[in-house]
């Protein structure tokens, strides 16, 4: 792997005390040494991938690692949301005690999101917890679910209903890795950029309108400030609420809809952040008839989302009550009162527990379909 960038690299700092961690962001950065080796706890390293990302940059990464005096195996696991599951998690646990690894250990995650949670889920369990290194490959996974410590796997009734918070030692943000990455996953990583502007930063969400096509385009220095200003709330949001007790779980605005979706189409069929998108549409709408969104206010959102080429109308097939059926279980409800992600105003998101039932209802069954 090479680039062209003369963009140094970025680096910011995920603040938690004495497991704090830094991320770096740069063009190429996986073949640096300097920015991986200082992470590692110890001689033995596996690194967890899959079957696609492997192929393009599994032997980059052991190279790197090449020369260091260290014990480097691999699992390679197949593609998909449907494989994030106890049994794939299993086969790393498996690969971890045929090798003799020890709590020294450092598990590597490279992948997109699905990687990074069953990575990180067994990094946390196997033998009470090792370290683990995140190097996201997909745009979601670089913006969102590798920076924060949230771990786990599907289960058939619900979206990441089993796992841990466990932070990594280190998130190494590679946006070459962006350049093999298909348009419609991209767009699916956009969805998650566009959750921070509409929930945290107004002025971003603008910003962002101004600059999808060069997003889209893979301009470096417009991709490198999407990813370092979503990674810079995140941080702030996690840093402030670790466990999700308070405001970290404005991070979900959509994400009640979207794993409804993701749970009933079957994991997969829509990928994530497509989900959201339609989620991020469903909440917007929400908010307009509680009177805190404008008309135009809705409409802004449906544009910035059919621009990312995001859907913003529910599956054809699912009806209210399917909806409803897996909101129920969603891990942000309490005393089984439904908590949604709504927004008080484009940059403003709020977590309220009083939604109106039948209002609820109406908008699910009313909500345009395709």
């Amino acid at each position: 792997m090479s680039s062209a960038s003369s963009l140094p690299v970025e680096s910011l700092n995920v603040s938690l005390g004495d497991r704090s961690y830094p991320i770096h962001i740069g063009a190429g950065i996986l073949t640096s040494r300097e920015h991986l080796l200082p992470y590692l706890a110890g001689r033995q390293v596996m690194i967890v991938t899959n079957e696609v990302i492997a192929p393009r940059y599994l032997a980059a990464l052991k190279a790197t690692l090449a020369d260091a005096d260290l014990d480097v195996r691999e699992v390679i696991l197949p593609d998909g949301e449907a494989t994030k599951s106890l049994a794939s998690v299993e086969r790393i646990w498996d690969a971890l005690l045929v090798a003799g690894f020890n709590r020294r250990c450092t598990l590597i995650a490279l992948g997109g999101g699905v990687i990074g949670d069953m990575t990180g889920y067994a990094a946390a369990s196997y033998q009470r917890g090792v370290a683990f290194v995140q190097i996201p490959t997909t745009l979601l996974a670089q913006v969102d679910s590798s920076v924060g410590g949230k771990t786990g796997v599907n289960h058939p009734r619900g979206k990441n209903m089993i796992g841990a918070f466990w932070q990594p030692r280190a998130v190494i943000v590679d946006t070459d890795t962006l350049r093999t990455l298909p348009a419609r996953e991209l767009s699916a990583g956009l969805a998650e950029v566009i959750k921070y502007g509409l929930i945290w930063d107004a002025a971003f969400l603008a910003w962002l309108e101004n600059n999808l096509p060069t997003l889209r385009a893979l301009e470096e220095a417009a991709i490198r400030h999407a990813i370092r200003r979503s990674c810079e709330i995140k941080a702030e949001v996690v840093a402030e609420d670790e466990t999700e007790q308070g405001v970290r779980a404005l991070l979900n605005l959509g994400h009640t809809f979207g794993h409804a979706i993701e749970a009933h189409q079957g994991y997969g069929n829509w990928l994530h952040g497509e989900a959201v998108g339609a989620g991020m549409m469903m909440a917007a709408q929400l908010s307009f008839e509680r009177g805190w969104l404008s008309e135009a206010d809705v409409e802004r959102v449906a544009a910035i989302l059919k621009a990312a080429d995001l859907p913003v109308t529910a599956p054809a097939n699912m009806q209210a009550k399917d909806f409803l059926a897996r909101m129920r279980l969603d891990k942000k409800n309490l005393d089984d009162r439904l908590r949604l992600i709504l927004l008080e105003a484009l940059g403003k998101a709020c977590v309220r527990d009083d939604t109106d039932a039948d209002r609820l209802e109406r908008l699910l069954a009313n909500f345009p379909r395709a």
